[in-house]
């Protein structure tokens, strides 16, 4: 494995020097999450549909456990175990819209990772930089276990645990872990950890600190040690299952699927879940003992237990949802841990928006009415007061507002109309409102997906190393 170590090494060296003026080196929180032999005993795999504009090129990396869908292009880069989802690549043609300017697109969209270390990462292009339309790229980076890079292009930029860059462009940052930015554009900045920091120019700058003796509990992280806390306990005790389904060639067909909905075979299903009409569960989702109403969606690295969703819910990258009931139209953002009590499941409204990053852990009963916004820490009744807002009293702030430790300033309203306008696009895209002839989205256009693995060297110095691959029609 002589030429994958160096390899490794050579990652870790060009994201320090890209990160030197914030004094940090990655490397100790990278390695211990970097298991040798599983990244020369894991296959890598792809899908191929006749929706998604297909061709893939590696080059000289490790793919070990990792899932390609789209124009995907990886070169001198260690993934494991990550999501490469380019399901929403934009082609030759279309047109690209970016404060009131469209452009054409002069060529297909491509995703390029390019000397990076990505681990249990979630990559979904969700292209918004203007500057390079063409090309969705990671140059130069790292993401640690379990973090989102969402329509987030990179260039020497570190992710820590549980992280999320989303439709945010990084150069030369650290976003520590659990942490949350939508910002746009951000230079050469650390976010601490546990910051949720939402901005858009001239409207709304929404924030929130987790108090950090609050987050240690859920994830922590030191030098030299994997990632600790609640979070990982509980994908540990649930990672046995995953086994199974990748292990296996062939599994036999889920009974009870809807024609219109989409299961990943590469999911998690555990006996008494239902499905709905035009429902959409990605790979790596997890779902046991629970109701996906009509719409709902269940995206990678979900995992959804004794629990009802109503229909037409987001279920968000990451978000974990245990013992509850959620209205229709709720949206459960980005690494989001939503635990009810098993004889009291916690309870949300429909309409409401539980902000990514949120943790509501209950030692009481809760109950979120319909239509409100939900942020921070929840253990039971008295922290709602603090963490949560109705959408109406909301849309009424004009200039700035503290609730507890948040802090909200500019205009509620567009605030509010950004989000749902959001969850419309998420549900539209995912097929939620597919009405049997139009409106098709991913559920629909997944259905007969192909996979197709790859393997690394098995022995010798390039042991590790994927064979230089070109995939295209």
């Amino acid at each position: 494995m002589q030429k994958l170590q160096k390899l490794i090494d050579r990652i870790i060296r060009r994201i320090n020097i890209n990160l030197r003026g914030l004094e940090f080196d990655c490397g100790p929180y990278l390695r211990p999450c970097i298991p040798d032999r599983k990244l020369s005993s894991f296959y890598a795999f792809y899908g191929i549909t006749g929706h998604h504009p297909l061709r893939f090129s590696f080059s000289h990396s490790n793919l070990a456990g990792s899932y390609f869908l789209g124009k995907c292009r990886v070169d001198g880069s260690v993934l494991y175990k990550t999501d490469i989802r380019g399901d929403e690549l934009k082609l030759k043609g279309d047109s690209f819209h970016y404060r009131g300017i469209k452009m054409a697109m002069d060529q297909d969209e491509i995703i390029s990772v390019a000397d990076s270390l990505l681990v249990k990462t979630l990559v979904h292009n969700k292209s918004h930089d203007p500057e390079n339309p063409e090309v969705f790229q990671i140059k130069n980076s790292a993401a640690c276990p379990f973090a989102n890079i969402h329509g987030a292009p990179m260039e020497g930029s570190f992710l820590g645990a549980f992280a999320t860059a989303d439709l945010t462009t990084l150069h030369g940052c650290i976003v520590e872990p659990f942490a949350y930015v939508q910002l746009g554009e951000l230079w050469h900045e650390r976010i601490e950890a546990g910051q949720i920091w939402i901005n858009q120019d001239y409207t709304f700058d929404f924030r929130y600190q987790f108090p950090e003796e609050v987050l240690a509990q859920y994830i922590r992280t030191e030098p030299g040690q994997l990632p600790q806390g609640r979070f990982m306990d509980f994908l540990n005790e649930r990672k046995g299952h995953f086994r199974r389904v990748f292990d296996t060639v062939h599994l036999d067909p889920l009974p009870g699927v809807p024609k219109s909905a989409s299961v990943s075979r590469y999911a998690v299903i555990i006996p008494k879940t239902r499905f709905g009409e035009n429902t959409l569960v990605a790979q790596r989702a997890y779902l046991e003992n629970s109701v996906l109403g009509k719409g709902a969606n269940a995206q990678e690295n979900c995992f959804i237990i004794n629990s009802i969703l109503e229909g037409d819910n987001v279920t968000a990258h990451g978000a974990k949802i245990v013992n509850a009931r959620l209205g229709r139209k709720t949206f459960v953002g980005f690494n989001s841990f939503l635990n009810g009590l098993p004889d009291a499941p916690l309870v949300i409204g429909k309409g409401s928006i539980v902000m990514p990053h949120t943790i509501i852990d209950l030692e009481e009963p809760v109950s979120i009415p319909a239509d409100h916004l939900v942020w921070g820490y929840i253990s039971g009744p008295r922290d709602v007061e603090h963490n949560s807002i109705s959408l109406k009293a909301l849309c009424d702030i004009k200039r700035m507002v503290t609730i507890g430790r948040m802090e909200f300033a500019g205009w509620g309203s567009k605030f509010v109309e950004a989000f749902q306008h959001r969850i419309d696009h998420i549900l539209e895209e995912n097929g939620a409102y597919f009405d049997g002839r139009k409106k098709k989205g991913h559920a629909q256009k997944g259905q007969n997906i192909a996979y197709n693995i790859i393997q690394p060297y098995p022995m010798g110095m390039q042991k590790g190393i994927y064979p230089t691959i070109e995939i295209q029609p």
